[in-house]
C-alpha cells in the first residue's frame, strides 16, 4: 500500500456524511415495519403487501453504501504507481507579421497576395502546436492584433479579419513591425523566439537593418518571406462591387508598382541568423519551409530532462461505485405493491 496516494485526501470528511446516511436508511428500515403495523393486521401485510425480505434491503443498504464509499474515493483521486516521462525542451515563440497594404491585394497571386498569404499561415499553424504564435499587421505603421496565444482557434478568427483597414497608414516599413515583435516577446531567456515576417514591397524610410541588429542581441531570429516579383510589377485590382479591374495609382494618378526587396529580406535574415523564402509569386511548399527553415529554428531536442508523473487509478473506483449502484437497483426489482392480492383478500374477506 506504499505507492498508494491521494491527490484530493480534502474529500475525505465526505465519509462522515455516509456514515450519517447509512444511519438514517437503517432508522427507517427498522421503523417502516413498525409503522405498517399500526394500521394493517400482520397477518394482512403478507396479503396486501409484497415487500422486500429483510436481507435483500439490508443488501440494498449495503450495496448503496459502497456506492457512495467508492465516489468519493474517486474524489480523491486514487494514484497508484508512478511513470518517468522524457520531455524535449519545446515552446517556441513566434511573432508572425504579415503586411497587410494595399499592394498585397494584388492578383499576380491568385486570389490575391494578402489571401494567399493567410491560407498559407492557416495551413503553417498546423505544424506549429505546443507553440505561441501571435499576429502584428503593418504597412507604414504597426498594429498587434494578438498578442502571443497557444489559442490558434482565436489566431485564425483575428487573420481571417485582417487587412489594409488594420492600420492607418499605407506604405511599407520594415522597421515597424520588427520592433512590435521585440517588445512583444517575454522575457525567458531559454525559449526560442522568432519573427516570422511576411511582406511584398520594399522598406520606405525606415531602419529595418537596426531592428534586425536589435533582434539578434536578444537572440531573436527573423525567418522572411518575400511575395511579389524583385524586378517590379504593376497592381491589378478588382472592384469589390462591379469585378471591374483597374491598374492601381497613387494621389498623383502615377502607376504604382510593387517591387520585392529581396537583398533586403535577406540581409535582415542573415543578421539574425535566420533564413529568406522567396517565394515570389508562386505556391509556397510549406513542409519544406516547415522542415528546412522553421523547425531547425524554433524546435527544441529531446535533452533526457523528464519528470514523474502518477498513474491516476480513480476509474477502478469509479466503475466499482456504478456496479454497486447498479445491483442495489437490480435488488428492488421484483418488489413493491401487488393490487391483485389486495383484490383477492378483499374477496376472501367477504367471503367469510
Amino acid at each position: 500500500m506504499n505507492n498508494l496516494y491521494f491527490a484530493e485526501p480534502q474529500w475525505f470528511h465526505l465519509f462522515w456524511a455516509i456514515v450519517g446516511f447509512v444511519g438514517i436508511m437503517i432508522w427507517l428500515e427498522t421503523r417502516a415495519g413498525g409503522d405498517l403495523s399500526q394500521f394493517i393486521h400482520p397477518l394482512l401485510q403478507s396479503r396486501l403487501v409484497r415487500s422486500i425480505p429483510p436481507n435483500r434491503r439490508y443488501i440494498r443498504i449495503i450495496l448503496l453504501s459502497l456506492c457512495c464509499i467508492f465516489l468519493v474515493l474517486s474524489l480523491m483521486r486514487p494514484q497508484w504507481g508512478v511513470k518517468f516521462i522524457t520531455t524535449p525542451r519545446v515552446g517556441a515563440e513566434i511573432m508572425v507579421c504579415l503586411d497587410v497594404s494595399k499592394s498585397m491585394l494584388a492578383e499576380d497571386v491568385a486570389p490575391s497576395r494578402l489571401e494567399r498569404a493567410k491560407a498559407e499561415l492557416v495551413d503553417l499553424l498546423a505544424y506549429l502546436g505546443g507553440d505561441q504564435v501571435g499576429l502584428i499587421a503593418f504597412a507604414g505603421r504597426a498594429s498587434v492584433v494578438s498578442p502571443l496565444t497557444p489559442d490558434f482557434g482565436f489566431l485564425r478568427l483575428v487573420l481571417d479579419q485582417s487587412g489594409p483597414h488594420s492600420v492607418t497608414r499605407g506604405g511599407t516599413r520594415l522597421e515597424e513591425p520588427i520592433r512590435k515583435a521585440i517588445d512583444g516577446f517575454g522575457d525567458t531567456a531559454d525559449v526560442s523566439r522568432s519573427i516570422l515576417l511576411i511582406t511584398d514591397g520594399e522598406d520606405h524610410d525606415s531602419f529595418p537593418l537596426e531592428a534586425a541588429k536589435e533582434a539578434a542581441e536578444r537572440g531573436i531570429r527573423v525567418l522572411s518571406i518575400g511575395f511579389g516579383d524583385e524586378n517590379g510589377s504593376q497592381i491589378m485590382m478588382s472592384d469589390p462591387e462591379t469585378g471591374a479591374r483597374s491598374i492601381l495609382r497613387d494621389s498623383n494618378g502615377e502607376i504604382v508598382k510593387s517591387r520585392l526587396d529581396g537583398e533586403l529580406l535577406r540581409e535582415i535574415a542573415l543578421l539574425t541568423e535566420g533564413a529568406y523564402i522567396p517565394a515570389g509569386t508562386g505556391v509556397l511548399d510549406l513542409k519544406s519551409i516547415f522542415d528546412n527553415h522553421i523547425a531547425g529554428l524554433t524546435r527544441g531536442k529531446m535533452d533526457g530532462r523528464g519528470r514523474t508523473v502518477r498513474n491516476d487509478a480513480f476509474q477502478i473506483t469509479l466503475l466499482l461505485g456504478l456496479l454497486c449502484l447498479l445491483g442495489a437497483v437490480i435488488s428492488t426489482i421484483g418488489s413493491g405493491y401487488d393490487p391483485s392480492v389486495q383484490r383477492r383478500t378483499i374477496t376472501m374477506t367477504k367471503n367469510n
